[in-house]
């Protein structure tokens, strides 16, 4: 699909590639590793792979099968086990969950009946099925959860489960290190992406000052110079609570890294390596974006920046679905997928580059941004206030753009991703901002 306007068939293929897909990527995951991983709690910010599975199927089942089809449920019983709001992931390894074998079982009889409802089901009236809603959010929620068991695997100990080629290497950047936005008006959101969740809704107009951003993440070498630079020991960079963070756990640089022999070495799916020092920087939390940011002289782009510089296009003052356009996502314009496990180079995709000239910014790494998670105006929970509704206001930065951990049917220009400012499991970096004063508007155009 090229863009939000395709026919109902079109949709309906491009659900079941995604729902395939979907599957597909789940399987590597749960059977990379024998069934005492699966069963065991890696981390205490996450749940055993084993409930990632069952719940997968779990949400399958109660929104393709009893919402869309009007079917009874197959095991009503275990509903209260997969309620992520029910039971919080420090938890779940003491419920009475289903073994690996029977989790599997369930999560394909359930998908075997799905795909039977996706090729009966008009892509029309109610609001499920419309565009064929209900088959997209739930490829996009077990692409999500994908996302959830591959940060399990980075947390897991033990030997490398996973391979992937090495994102392909480019001619090394030489573009300018940042960029300026114009001024004036930009429509966020979007009101017409068939398989936008309701936090991306409605599309509105807001007026965005102009505004300087890095034309790609911040990289490992640029981070270290923070850190060599006292970045983790001066109060003046940190908020309260990010300065409280780095005192009580003694943090002196990004997760999963240490020094050793003179050198900044980390761990990355089961082994150690040294930080590439050209990657964009990796497991950084939102206190440490924001004090990196503070240390540059620079601040974090507001949610609003960001989406601008991705999606704006000046000439004909459209908003894009993508950076690059409306055509969906290629290999060539973004790293997506678990294609590769890292970030490619900071500067590579020029094929994805968007109008400003901003690199990177689908894919790779999420990037925090300075916004709390708030609805936007006019915004309508659907289909269930748990998705969004309840997070809005609380302790939640937004992180945009998608990661190399994100599968492209979750993550377009309008994709919204929230977590707590603490986060740093999660496959996060950022990129900085600045003000832009009347000094740097543009000169104007003579005859």
């Amino acid at each position: 699909m090229t863009g939000p306007t395709a026919d109902p068939e079109a949709l309906r293929e491009r659900a079941l590639a995604a729902l395939l897909a979907a599957r597909d990527r789940t399987t590597l995951l749960t059977s990379c590793v024998e069934d005492a991983e699966l069963t065991a709690q890696h981390s205490p910010l996450m749940s055993p792979l084993v409930w990632d599975l069952a719940h997968i199927g779990n949400q399958e089942e109660q929104w393709l099968l009893r919402a869309v089809a009007g079917r009874d449920a197959m095991r009503p019983e275990i509903d209260p086990l997969y309620d992520a709001f029910e039971h919080p992931r420090a938890e779940r390894p003491s419920l009475p969950l289903l073994a690996p074998a029977e989790a599997r079982g369930y999560a394909a009889e359930v998908r075997g009946r799905a795909l039977d409802v996706l090729e009966r089901t008009p892509f029309r009236g109610t609001p499920l099925t419309d565009a064929g809603f209900a088959f997209g959010m739930i490829a996009q929620h077990e692409q999500q959860h994908d996302e959830t068991m591959l940060i399990t695997h980075q947390l897991r100990s033990g030997p490398t489960a996973l391979t992937a080629p090495e994102p392909p290497v480019g001619e090394p950047f030489a573009g300018p290190s940042e960029v300026l936005v114009p001024g004036g008006p930009f429509t966020m959101g979007t009101s017409t992406e068939p398989w936008a969740l309701d936090n991306e809704r409605p599309a509105h107009r807001r007026l965005v000052p102009p505004f300087f951003i890095d034309t790609t993440p911040v990289t490992n070498a640029a981070y270290q110079r923070f850190i060599e630079d006292g970045g983790y020991e001066r109060i003046q960079w940190w908020d309260p609570a990010g300065w409280a963070m780095v005192r009580r756990h003694e943090l002196r640089a990004p997760l999963f890294w240490r020094r050793e022999g003179g050198q900044w070495l980390r761990r990355h799916f089961g082994t150690v390596e040294p930080v590439p020092a050209d990657e964009p920087v990796l497991h950084v939390s939102w206190y440490e974006a924001d004090a990196y940011a503070r240390w540059a002289g620079r601040r974090l782009p507001s949610e609003v920046e960001w989406e601008k510089a991705a999606r704006h296009d000046p000439v004909t003052d459209r908003s894009m679905r993508y950076p690059w356009g409306d055509a969906d996502p290629t290999p060539e314009r973004a790293n997506l997928g678990q294609r590769h496990l890292r970030p490619a180079p900071a500067g590579s995709y020029p094929a994805g580059e968007s109008a400003y000239g901003v690199r990177q910014l689908m894919g790779d790494v999420w990037e925090w941004t300075a916004g709390d998670f708030l609805p936007y105006p006019g915004f309508s929970a659907f289909p269930y206030r748990e998705y969004s509704d309840v997070f809005f206001g609380g302790d939640y930065k937004v992180l945009r753009g998608g990661a190399f951990s994100v599968d492209a049917v979750a993550c377009r220009g309008t994709f919204r991703n929230w977590d707590h400012p603490v986060r740093r499991q999660i496959f996060a970096g950022f990129r900085t901002a600045r003000d832009a004063g009347p000094a740097d508007a543009p000169e104007p155009e003579t005859a």
